[in-house]
C-alpha cells in the first residue's frame, strides 16, 4: 500500500515487533491521508507481537496484517522523516536518501514485560497510550503545517 505522492515516514525500532508497529498503526490512523507511514527494524524479530495486535484492536486499529521487516528495505526509498522509538536503533540508524527530518521518541519495550498475560497486556496498553499521545500530537502538527502550506 504505497502512496508515492505522500511523504514517507519510517518508524524504526530494533525488533520491529511491538513499538514501531503500535506507532505505525496509530500514525497511519491519525494521518494516513497526509503521510505514507511504514515501520522497520535494525534486527527484525520476524513477527508482530500478538499482544501488540490485541492492544491496538482494543482501540479500533487493526495491525494484524503488518509484518516485521528490515530497515534495509527502505534504503533506496525517498524517506522524508525517520522516527526512532527505541534507543538501540537510534545509534544504528543510517541516513536515508532525501531524509529531511529525524526524531527520537523512546518508549519502554512491552515485549519484555514480566508476569502473566494480564500483567503484560497492561504494559502494552500503557505503552500504546503513550505512543498514541505522542504520535497523534505529531499528526496534528503535520496537519497544521499542511494547512498552512495550502493557505
Amino acid at each position: 500500500m504505497s502512496h508515492p505522492q505522500l511523504p514517507l515516514v519510517l518508524i524504526l525500532c530494533t525488533g520491529n515487533s511491538c513499538r514501531s508497529h503500535l506507532a505505525e498503526g496509530i500514525l497511519r490512523h491519525a494521518a494516513g491521508d497526509l503521510l505514507d507511514v511504514r515501520s522497520a527494524g535494525s534486527r527484525p524479530a520476524g513477527y508482530v507481537h500478538p499482544l501488540a495486535i490485541q492492544a491496538m484492536a482494543e482501540i479500533g486499529i487493526d495491525i494484524s496484517a503488518h509484518h516485521s521487516k528490515h530497515l534495509d528495505e527502505f534504503l533506496q526509498q525517498n524517506v522524508e522523516t525517520v522516527i526512532t522509538v527505541c534507543g538501540n536503533v537510534d545509534q544504528a540508524c543510517p541516513l536515508f536518501p532525501g531524509q529531511l527530518n529525524r526524531h527520537h521518541w523512546g518508549f519502554d519495550d512491552p515485549a519484555h514485560a514480566p508476569g502473566d498475560v494480564a500483567a503484560q497486556i497492561a504494559v502494552f496498553r500503557r505503552v500504546r497510550d503513550e505512543i498514541k499521545r505522542v504520535f497523534e500530537a505529531y499528526a496534528d502538527g503535520r496537519r497544521d503545517a499542511a494547512k498552512a502550506n495550502t493557505n
